[in-house]
Protein backbone atom coordinates (compact mmCIF):
# COMPACT_ATOMS: atom_id res chain seq x y z
CA UNK A 1 0.00 0.00 0.00
CA UNK A 2 0.92 3.25 -1.17
CA UNK A 3 0.68 4.61 2.83
CA UNK A 4 4.05 2.32 3.78
CA UNK A 5 5.98 4.49 2.25
CA UNK A 6 5.41 6.48 5.32
CA UNK A 7 7.17 4.04 7.37
CA UNK A 8 10.91 5.19 6.67
CA UNK A 9 13.43 6.49 8.90
CA UNK A 10 14.10 9.45 6.81
CA UNK A 11 10.32 10.48 6.58
CA UNK A 12 9.88 10.03 10.04
CA UNK A 13 12.93 12.44 10.66
CA UNK A 14 11.54 15.17 8.09
CA UNK A 15 7.87 14.90 10.36
CA UNK A 16 10.37 15.28 13.35
CA UNK A 17 12.05 18.24 12.19
CA UNK A 18 8.59 19.86 10.47
CA UNK A 19 7.14 18.92 14.16
CA UNK A 20 9.90 20.73 16.15
CA UNK A 21 10.39 23.68 14.15
CA UNK A 22 6.76 24.32 14.15
CA UNK A 23 6.37 24.10 17.99
CA UNK A 24 9.76 26.49 19.02
CA UNK A 25 8.47 28.90 16.16
CA UNK A 26 5.11 29.33 17.62
CA UNK A 27 5.17 28.45 20.91
CA UNK A 28 8.43 29.41 21.87
CA UNK A 29 9.60 32.66 19.64
CA UNK A 30 6.18 34.01 18.18
CA UNK A 31 4.93 33.81 22.13
CA UNK A 32 8.50 35.46 23.49
CA UNK A 33 8.29 38.07 20.62
CA UNK A 34 4.46 39.43 20.56
CA UNK A 35 2.63 36.92 22.79
CA UNK A 36 0.05 34.68 21.38
CA UNK A 37 -2.75 36.46 22.77
CA UNK A 38 -2.29 39.35 20.88
CA UNK A 39 -3.19 40.56 17.12
CA UNK A 40 0.41 40.60 15.99
CA UNK A 41 0.70 37.18 17.61
CA UNK A 42 -2.46 35.61 15.98
CA UNK A 43 -1.36 36.75 12.30
CA UNK A 44 2.07 35.18 12.54
CA UNK A 45 0.60 32.10 13.99
CA UNK A 46 -2.02 31.69 11.28
CA UNK A 47 0.67 33.00 8.27
CA UNK A 48 3.08 30.38 9.55
CA UNK A 49 0.75 27.42 10.56
CA UNK A 50 -1.04 28.07 6.90
CA UNK A 51 2.69 27.89 5.14
CA UNK A 52 3.62 24.61 7.07
CA UNK A 53 0.39 22.77 6.43
CA UNK A 54 0.80 23.56 3.01
CA UNK A 55 4.52 21.81 3.27
CA UNK A 56 2.97 19.23 5.05
CA UNK A 57 0.24 18.72 2.15
CA UNK A 58 3.28 18.73 -0.72
CA UNK A 59 5.04 16.44 1.44
CA UNK A 60 2.01 13.90 1.62
CA UNK A 61 1.11 13.88 -1.83
CA UNK A 62 5.22 13.59 -2.77
CA UNK A 63 5.39 10.43 -0.78
CA UNK A 64 1.93 9.31 -1.83
CA UNK A 65 1.52 10.13 -5.93
CA UNK A 66 3.05 7.61 -7.83
CA UNK A 67 5.56 9.08 -10.25
CA UNK A 68 4.50 6.98 -13.07
CA UNK A 69 5.20 4.14 -14.67
CA UNK A 70 5.89 2.44 -18.28
CA UNK A 71 3.55 0.65 -19.27
CA UNK A 72 4.05 -3.12 -20.36
CA UNK A 73 2.46 -2.79 -23.70
CA UNK A 74 4.32 1.05 -24.52
CA UNK A 75 5.96 0.54 -27.95
CA UNK A 76 7.86 3.17 -29.69
CA UNK A 77 6.44 5.16 -32.82
CA UNK A 78 9.96 5.65 -34.49
CA UNK A 79 8.30 7.91 -37.27
CA UNK A 80 7.76 10.75 -34.35
CA UNK A 81 11.08 10.01 -33.25
CA UNK A 82 12.60 12.73 -34.54
CA UNK A 83 16.07 11.24 -35.73
CA UNK A 84 17.69 11.87 -38.97
CA UNK A 85 17.45 9.95 -41.97
CA UNK A 86 20.82 8.78 -41.72
CA UNK A 87 20.81 6.60 -38.35
CA UNK A 88 18.79 3.46 -38.76
CA UNK A 89 16.06 2.78 -36.70
CA UNK A 90 16.68 -0.07 -35.41
CA UNK A 91 19.42 1.51 -33.19
CA UNK A 92 16.64 4.24 -31.89
CA UNK A 93 14.48 1.09 -30.87
CA UNK A 94 17.37 -0.67 -28.73
CA UNK A 95 18.51 2.88 -27.18
CA UNK A 96 14.93 3.32 -26.05
CA UNK A 97 14.59 -0.68 -24.61
CA UNK A 98 15.74 -0.79 -20.90
CA UNK A 99 18.15 -3.50 -20.11
CA UNK A 100 17.43 -4.34 -16.85
CA UNK A 101 13.32 -4.11 -17.06
CA UNK A 102 13.39 -5.30 -21.15
CA UNK A 103 10.80 -3.36 -22.02
CA UNK A 104 10.82 0.03 -24.21
CA UNK A 105 11.14 3.35 -22.46
CA UNK A 106 8.91 6.78 -23.56
CA UNK A 107 10.96 9.79 -23.73
CA UNK A 108 12.60 11.33 -21.15
CA UNK A 109 12.14 7.83 -19.00
CA UNK A 110 14.87 6.51 -16.52
CA UNK A 111 15.24 3.14 -14.89
CA UNK A 112 14.84 3.69 -10.92
CA UNK A 113 17.64 1.37 -9.08
CA UNK A 114 15.72 2.16 -6.45
CA UNK A 115 12.01 1.12 -7.29
CA UNK A 116 13.37 -1.07 -9.94
CA UNK A 117 11.36 -0.02 -12.67
CA UNK A 118 11.09 2.76 -15.72
CA UNK A 119 10.08 6.02 -14.55
CA UNK A 120 8.37 8.57 -16.55
CA UNK A 121 10.00 11.40 -16.70
CA UNK A 122 12.05 10.90 -13.87
CA UNK A 123 14.09 13.42 -11.91
CA UNK A 124 15.55 11.72 -9.33
CA UNK A 125 14.77 8.91 -6.64
CA UNK A 126 14.63 11.20 -2.87
CA UNK A 127 15.39 9.61 -0.21
CA UNK A 128 13.58 12.07 2.16
CA UNK A 129 10.09 11.16 0.20
CA UNK A 130 10.97 7.61 0.34
CA UNK A 131 9.50 7.50 -3.82
CA UNK A 132 10.82 8.51 -7.29
CA UNK A 133 10.44 12.24 -8.19
CA UNK A 134 8.43 11.73 -11.84
CA UNK A 135 6.20 12.80 -13.97
CA UNK A 136 3.03 13.25 -12.08
CA UNK A 137 4.82 14.56 -8.73
CA UNK A 138 7.25 16.72 -9.98
CA UNK A 139 4.78 19.43 -8.89
CA UNK A 140 4.35 18.46 -5.52
CA UNK A 141 7.77 18.11 -4.80
CA UNK A 142 8.65 21.53 -6.12
CA UNK A 143 6.06 23.36 -3.85
CA UNK A 144 7.10 21.14 -1.21
CA UNK A 145 10.49 22.61 -1.37
CA UNK A 146 8.76 26.07 -2.59
CA UNK A 147 6.66 26.16 1.07
CA UNK A 148 9.63 25.09 2.74
CA UNK A 149 12.07 27.29 1.58
CA UNK A 150 9.34 29.77 2.56
CA UNK A 151 8.15 28.52 5.67
CA UNK A 152 12.00 28.09 7.26
CA UNK A 153 12.29 31.79 6.00
CA UNK A 154 9.57 33.32 8.08
CA UNK A 155 10.84 31.33 10.83
CA UNK A 156 14.36 31.83 10.92
CA UNK A 157 13.06 35.87 10.47
CA UNK A 158 11.20 35.62 13.51
CA UNK A 159 13.76 33.70 15.13
CA UNK A 160 16.67 36.53 14.83
CA UNK A 161 13.76 39.29 15.08
CA UNK A 162 12.99 37.92 18.65
CA UNK A 163 16.60 37.34 19.91
CA UNK A 164 16.97 41.50 18.75
CA UNK A 165 14.36 42.79 21.01
CA UNK A 166 15.33 40.71 24.18
CA UNK A 167 16.63 42.77 26.45
CA UNK A 168 19.91 40.19 27.41
CA UNK A 169 21.42 41.95 30.27
CA UNK A 170 18.18 41.10 32.41
CA UNK A 171 16.71 38.21 31.04
CA UNK A 172 19.03 36.52 29.05
CA UNK A 173 21.00 33.45 30.72
CA UNK A 174 23.58 31.49 29.21
CA UNK A 175 21.97 28.75 28.11
CA UNK A 176 18.95 30.36 26.58
CA UNK A 177 21.67 32.72 24.36
CA UNK A 178 22.86 29.42 23.15
CA UNK A 179 19.77 28.11 22.65
CA UNK A 180 18.76 31.21 20.36
CA UNK A 181 22.06 31.24 18.81
CA UNK A 182 21.98 27.31 18.01
CA UNK A 183 18.05 27.81 16.50
CA UNK A 184 18.93 31.01 14.22
CA UNK A 185 22.30 29.34 13.17
CA UNK A 186 20.25 25.73 12.50
CA UNK A 187 17.12 27.66 10.86
CA UNK A 188 19.53 29.74 8.51
CA UNK A 189 21.23 26.78 7.03
CA UNK A 190 18.08 25.31 6.37
CA UNK A 191 16.74 28.14 4.72
CA UNK A 192 20.01 28.63 2.73
CA UNK A 193 19.93 24.87 1.54
CA UNK A 194 16.45 24.56 0.80
CA UNK A 195 16.33 27.83 -0.85
CA UNK A 196 19.63 26.66 -2.97
CA UNK A 197 17.35 23.43 -3.76
CA UNK A 198 14.49 26.00 -4.87
CA UNK A 199 16.89 28.18 -7.24
CA UNK A 200 18.24 25.03 -9.08
CA UNK A 201 14.47 23.55 -9.56
CA UNK A 202 13.02 26.81 -10.81
CA UNK A 203 15.87 26.86 -13.22
CA UNK A 204 15.44 23.67 -14.16
CA UNK A 205 11.53 24.37 -14.89
CA UNK A 206 11.75 27.60 -16.96
CA UNK A 207 14.11 25.51 -19.27
CA UNK A 208 12.06 22.38 -19.17
CA UNK A 209 14.63 19.88 -17.82
CA UNK A 210 15.14 16.93 -15.25
CA UNK A 211 18.00 16.66 -12.90
CA UNK A 212 19.13 13.58 -15.08
CA UNK A 213 18.32 15.13 -18.58
CA UNK A 214 20.68 18.55 -17.25
CA UNK A 215 23.78 15.96 -16.81
CA UNK A 216 23.06 14.43 -19.71
CA UNK A 217 22.91 17.33 -21.72
CA UNK A 218 26.61 17.90 -20.15
CA UNK A 219 27.90 15.69 -22.07
CA UNK A 220 25.79 16.23 -25.15
CA UNK A 221 26.89 19.20 -25.25
CA UNK A 222 30.15 18.60 -25.30
CA UNK A 223 30.09 16.21 -27.48
CA UNK A 224 28.47 18.28 -29.84
CA UNK A 225 30.87 21.23 -29.87
CA UNK A 226 33.94 18.38 -29.94
CA UNK A 227 31.99 17.71 -33.95
CA UNK A 228 32.21 21.52 -34.46
CA UNK A 229 27.86 21.23 -33.50
CA UNK A 230 25.74 23.05 -31.20
CA UNK A 231 23.43 21.33 -28.92
CA UNK A 232 19.90 22.69 -27.55
CA UNK A 233 17.76 21.04 -24.98
CA UNK A 234 14.93 19.11 -27.74
CA UNK A 235 11.70 19.98 -24.81
CA UNK A 236 13.01 23.57 -24.10
CA UNK A 237 10.33 25.60 -25.93
CA UNK A 238 9.43 29.21 -24.50
CA UNK A 239 10.00 30.10 -20.85
CA UNK A 240 5.90 30.62 -20.21
CA UNK A 241 5.46 27.61 -22.22
CA UNK A 242 8.12 25.37 -19.58
CA UNK A 243 6.80 26.49 -16.83
CA UNK A 244 2.81 25.81 -18.01
CA UNK A 245 4.04 21.59 -18.62
CA UNK A 246 4.82 21.80 -14.94
CA UNK A 247 2.65 23.76 -13.14
CA UNK A 248 -0.28 23.80 -15.72
CA UNK A 249 -1.86 26.54 -17.71
CA UNK A 250 -4.09 28.21 -14.43
CA UNK A 251 -2.05 30.11 -12.92
CA UNK A 252 -4.78 30.54 -10.04
CA UNK A 253 -3.75 26.60 -9.23
CA UNK A 254 0.22 26.94 -9.50
CA UNK A 255 0.89 26.35 -6.13
CA UNK A 256 -1.31 23.61 -5.43
CA UNK A 257 0.51 20.62 -5.55
CA UNK A 258 -2.22 18.41 -6.87
CA UNK A 259 -3.45 20.08 -9.35
CA UNK A 260 -2.16 18.41 -12.17
CA UNK A 261 -5.13 17.95 -15.08
CA UNK A 262 -2.76 19.46 -17.24
CA UNK A 263 -0.77 16.05 -17.59
CA UNK A 264 -1.41 13.48 -20.07
CA UNK A 265 0.07 10.20 -19.87
CA UNK A 266 3.79 10.69 -20.12
CA UNK A 267 4.50 9.20 -22.96
CA UNK A 268 4.90 11.89 -25.51
CA UNK A 269 6.58 15.49 -25.07
CA UNK A 270 5.89 18.68 -27.30
CA UNK A 271 9.00 20.01 -29.15
CA UNK A 272 9.92 22.84 -30.32
CA UNK A 273 9.81 21.49 -33.58
CA UNK A 274 6.40 20.78 -33.01
CA UNK A 275 5.28 24.38 -33.53
CA UNK A 276 7.51 24.87 -36.46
Amino acid sequence: MKCQRFLSIPIFAVLLLMGFICYITVFIFIDDWVGLQSSAGYLNVLIFTVLASLCLFSFSSCVLIDPGYTPASYIPDVEDSGVSDQEPKKNVIQSRCCDKCSTYKPPRAHHCRVCRRCVLRMDHHCLWVNNCVGYWNYKAFFTLVLYATIGSLYSTTIIITCALQKDWEFSGSGSLKVFYVTCAATMAALTLTLGTLLGWHVYLVIRNMTTIEYYEAIRTAWLARKSGQSYRHPYNQSVYKNITSVLGPNMLKWLWPVAVSHLKDGLVFPTPRDNS
